[in-house]
């Protein structure tokens, strides 16, 4: 694999398992990144306020404390992405996660290609504080969306959106290239008592999806999360 251009970023590597750390301990440096471990989940916080490092890869199955406390201490204080490295690949641990602040989940086994594919998008995510440019318009792929007008275009045509699906798509540009648990979209777009009324969810996605992809052979403007959410694809250029 070809280096990566990342400004020698430095990851926090928090696992207790020695043949996950070591693949990580030898392989990120190789790619560019500079490393700091740790192997507890105290140790974890010690050494995130002392090196208050890029990005966080945090495994939830710690010796000491529960992944998701060491996350909420670290949330209350850093805005670092933090992708969830961990064994339980049940929905209910990846919504728990992201719910929590988790940037991403990545389920154990993992590749490593596909965990420095999505270590890119979350550096990128925080290097902008979000993908919209100053003048407010993202733009992915085919897609642009001018959230001060409010307007929204495909391949250079504009797109009509009713009031919810824009206010869908509007929570997801705003954390592009993440995953947005049903649970979070609901509460933002139709407020916190429909939080878990999934079946609006549903039927609003397909119509959005309906309107943004119809007719298009290139890459899906959505991804689903089977059981956890969306996530607006993103490029990152």
């Amino acid at each position: 694999m070809s280096a990566i251009p990342t400004s020698d970023r430095l990851v926090l590597v928090v696992e207790d398992e020695p043949q996950v750390m070591r693949l990580l301990a030898t392989g990120l440096p190789l790619q560019g990144f500079r490393v700091v471990e740790a192997r507890t989940g105290q140790e974890a916080l010690r050494q995130a306020a002392a090196w208050v490092p890029d990005l966080v890869l945090l495994d939830l199955g710690l010796p000491d404390r529960d992944g998701l406390h060491v996350l909420a201490d670290l949330r209350a204080w850093s805005q670092a992405p933090v992708i969830v490295l961990s064994a339980r690949g049940a929905e209910g641990a990846k919504v728990a996660a992201l719910d929590a602040g988790a940037d991403d989940y990545v389920t154990k086994p993992f590749g490593f290609p596909e965990l420095l594919a999505r270590m890119r998008v979350a550096l990128r995510h925080a290097a902008r504080a979000g993908p919209a440019t100053p003048a407010g318009v993202f733009e992915s792929g085919a897609l642009q969306v001018d959230l001060d007008a409010r307007r929204v275009r495909v391949d250079g045509e504009i797109v009509k959106l009713t009031p919810i699906e824009y206010r869908l798509l509007a929570v997801l540009v705003r954390h592009a290239g993440k995953v947005v648990t049903h649970r979070q979209l609901l509460a933002e777009v139709w407020g916190p008592k429909s939080a878990d009324e999934r079946q609006y969810l549903r039927v609003y996605m397909t119509h959005l999806r309906r309107k943004l992809e119809r007719g298009r052979t290139g890459p899906p403007v959505f991804e689903t999360e089977a059981g956890v959410g969306y996530r607006l694809v993103w490029d990152g250029a």
